[in-house]
């Protein structure tokens, strides 16, 4: 069975940790062995990422955006090679594997304009012959704790931006699907990358501990359920670290009566099944308002329609959850709801795949009459499922979607401005769509949840990511022509 490596100091590195098996989610078949590194493994990461940190941080800012330049021109070259590992680790179908690759080079682009985006600020003669201005400068060793369902694009969130800004990183990927960020080292190194400048350790929660608790790492970011960000923003916090943690979702769209009834139910569909439901974007509410609730038949026939398949299937809408147990999860959840009375109006908990008798599939499944009360309405689901909600008016709605404890993204359909404008103005979540299913913003702005979806200060990408991964240093001179003429200067006063 093949073994996966570590990488460190540039080398891939056979690990002496134990390890356990990953698996194709639509065969069951065992893909390789993801080893746990060792706490000397860690200890190994950690200090090249700090020897690499003091040279790296004197690379001057330009140096640092040419590897980015050359970094992104071969992820563009082996897109499809990091999608067909992308469909074989995680069931994805191709064109949504292929996208996710694509998302993650626009973040590396993005980073490619990193010296003007590290530019301080400068106000001459504040006092009389003296200037104050800011120095934007890294923070030293980073971490990244990425999850299963993103394994291509989160990390790419992560460590181009922190070693644009001249720090280093360690990488602690998900386990149950580790082997993209492999290949996205052997071509970071191939690039030109100096060694150590990324390390990747792969493991599980005794590893995630050791970078929460290391004292020489400074920051870490993490993307994964609200309870695990919770706890690791704490742990991290605690031992003196900055922390972005991107946690859970419930995402609502609001569907008014006035909207483009074709488009509403096909964004709703996509928003829902696309990537299995697998994605902390998704939408999982829907908020019928008035009239608009009448498009329910019309919904339930448009998720019908829709089936899960292997990733070279052109048909399928999306592919296989990715492991058992969390298909089992979602199975109970749909039997809770119904436990609870909401109305199934398409179950897809008996759904195969002919061919594929071991696949972890489970089919597009809708509830409506969901009230707040009910576990399937309160509960990150994480799968092919939308329970929808029915209200009277605009302002029923936003009371609803602003009672939430996530705050990850909403979306609104209408063909109204002033309710577009009004809604965008009074939704207490972080990113909000107009006629738009899934607002996930590109990389020159920021992912910006709120609430219990996200726990820290700076969020993910975009211009608060450079500010999470710098400290500013501000300087006040004042050079003289000849000597001194003022005496001691007692009060502290800039004359």
């Amino acid at each position: 069975m093949n073994k996966l490596e570590l990488f460190i100091d540039g080398e891939f590195v056979a690990s002496r940790g134990d390890g356990i098996e990953v698996t194709d989610p639509a065969t069951q078949e065992v893909i390789c062995e993801v080893p746990f590194a060792t706490a000397d493994e860690v200890d190994r990461a950690v200090q090249g990422a700090k020897e690499t940190f003091r040279a790296w941080r004197e690379v001057p800012t330009p140096e640092r955006a040419r590897l980015l330049f050359a970094y992104q021109d071969l992820l563009k070259k082996h897109q499809d090679d990091i999608a067909r590992d992308l469909c074989r680790d995680t069931g994805k179908t191709w064109e949504d594997a292929r996208g996710e690759v694509w998302r993650g080079i626009e973040v590396v682009e993005h980073a490619c304009s990193i010296a003007s985006l590290m530019m301080g600020e400068t106000v001459e003669n504040v006092a009389r012959g003296i200037d104050t201005y800011s120095l934007v400068q890294p923070i030293g060793v980073c971490a990244g704790i990425t999850p299963f369902n993103f394994p291509a694009m989160v990390p790419l969130w992560m460590y181009p931006l922190a070693i644009a800004c001249g720090n280093t990183f360690i990488l602690k990927p998900s386990e149950q699907d580790p082997t993209v960020p492999n290949r996205l080292m052997a071509l970071l190194k191939e690039a030109g990358a100096p060694d150590g400048l990324v390390q990747v350790i792969h493991g599980g929660r005794e590893q995630v501990d050791a970078l929460l608790t290391r004292p020489d790492i400074r920051a870490v970011s993490f993307v994964g359920s609200a309870p695990v960000a919770k706890a690791v923003y704490a742990k991290a916090a605690a031992n003196g670290k900055r922390v972005q943690a991107l946690a859970g979702a419930k995402n609502h769209l609001v569907v008014m009566p006035d909207a483009d009834k074709e488009q509403a139910i096909a964004s709703l569909v996509g928003a829902t099944c696309g990537a299995a439901g697998q994605r902390c974007m998704a939408i999982s509410a829907a908020v019928l308002v008035g009239g608009a609730a009448d498009w329910l038949p019309d919904l339930a026939a448009a998720m019908a329609a829709v089936r899960p398949g292997p990733w070279d299937d052109e048909g399928a809408g999306y592919g296989p959850q990715i492991t058992r147990a969390a298909r089992q999860r979602i199975l109970d959840a749909i039997e809770s709801g119904k436990a609870e009375g909401a109305d199934c109006l398409l179950d897809g908990s008996e759904c195969g795949v002919p061919g594929y008798p071991k696949g972890n599939w489970v089919g597009p499944t809708l509830f409506a009459n969901v009230t707040r009360d009910m576990s399937i309405y309160a509960q990150e689901i994480f799968g092919p499922v939308l329970v929808t909600s029915t209200v009277a008016t605009l302002d029923d709605a936003i009371d609803l979607v602003n009672a939430n404890p996530f705050g990850n993204g909403v979306s609104i359909f209408t063909s109204s401005g002033g309710a577009a404008r009004r809604f965008q103005r009074e939704i207490e979540v972080g990113q909000v769509g107009i006629n738009i299913p899934i607002p996930v913003p590109l990389p020159f702005f920021s992912f910006t949840g709120w609430k219990d979806s996200f726990f820290g200060d700076q969020h993910a990408y975009g211009k608060q990511a450079v500010r999470f991964y710098t400290e500013t240093k501000t300087v006040t001179a004042r050079w003289f022509d000849e000597a001194p003429v003022y005496g001691p200067n007692m009060t502290i006063r800039l004359k």
